[in-house]
């Protein structure tokens, strides 16, 4: 008998401990959720007080990398939502990414949010969660100066350059087929193209292409059509499940919009463009559920 209640007594402690190990019971199941719900951005920054941002390298008074440093009105929004997020300049760790590999970096934690020019479509919203949009955008055309091209309705047989994975490349393609595509990895490439004449046009949203057409070494050389073609609206990539993180960065912007740091992250970056700072349209914020 003194062997059999032995038995028992260790097989419900047995019995017990496998509980535990598998979280049969509801604080273990409570346990798990909430080391989930510490992986969006909001807990990491808190923790941590750092942040991973994917930003374009190549993208003048949008996202710009000289040396070790980057500039740019993506980098300033950058900025502005790490703020918000309690994270210092400091505590920022700017990762080169291009059209392709965005969704990819975030989904593998690589980054944990991007600001890159990354208009929010319904496909991308399969993949990731997007804040904003923080600006909305509009698809055009970069020209030589003398070209006689004025909107896209002239790109029958023209050798039109876009990034691989892109929206605006995308949108050619399936809007403009009698368009020759050329696709590269980075506008830049893009633009050398168009400056060595293999290309007849470069398409992308209007702000970026008035950022090329800027640059000292093409003054004079190229414009922008004028006519955009499309609506782009700009919004900072985050995980697909980070629907808390989505939410804070809409507040984030909110805020900025009302004390001013919104429009000083446009005049820090672009003030010189001519173009005058957008207003943040809370009524275009998106969804995060």
């Amino acid at each position: 008998m003194r062997i059999t209640r032995l038995a028992a007594t260790f097989g419900a402690m047995t019995m017990a401990l496998g509980m535990a190990a598998c979280g049969g019971d509801d604080k273990g199941s409570d346990s798990g959720s909430t080391s989930t719900a510490k992986s969006g951005i909001v807990e990491k920054a808190a923790s941590s007080k750092k942040l991973t941002i994917g930003v374009k390298a190549d993208q003048p008074g949008l996202g710009l990398q000289t040396g070790s440093t980057y500039t740019g009105y993506d980098i300033e929004i950058g900025k502005l939502i790490a703020k918000g997020l309690g994270v210092d300049e400091s505590g920022i760790t700017w990762k080169t990414t291009v059209s392709a590999n965005r969704e990819p970096y975030i989904q593998q934690g690589q980054v944990d949010i991007v600001v890159a020019t990354y208009s929010i479509t319904d496909d991308r919203k399969k993949k990731v969660n997007f804040g904003g949009p923080y600006y909305i955008a509009g698809q055009d055309l970069l020209v030589p100066a003398a070209s006689t091209i004025t909107g896209p309705d002239q790109l029958a047989g023209k050798k039109v350059c876009s990034v691989s994975g892109s929206t605006p490349a995308k949108k050619i393609q399936t809007d403009y087929k009698t368009a020759q595509l050329q696709q590269f990895d980075s506008y830049s490439k893009c633009v050398t193209a168009l400056a060595g004449g293999q290309v007849d046009a470069v398409t992308t949203d209007d702000i970026i292409l008035a950022g090329y057409a800027s640059q000292d070494q093409y003054a004079g050389k190229f414009k922008v059509v004028g006519k955009p073609f499309s609506t782009e609206l700009y919004g900072i990539g985050i995980k697909k499940e980070d629907t808390a993180g989505c939410n804070k960065i809409n507040d984030i912007l909110k805020a900025a919009a009302a004390d001013g740091s919104y429009k000083k992250a446009w005049d820090d970056a672009l003030g010189k463009s001519g173009k005058a700072a957008p207003e943040l349209d809370a009524s275009k914020l998106t969804n995060c559920s």
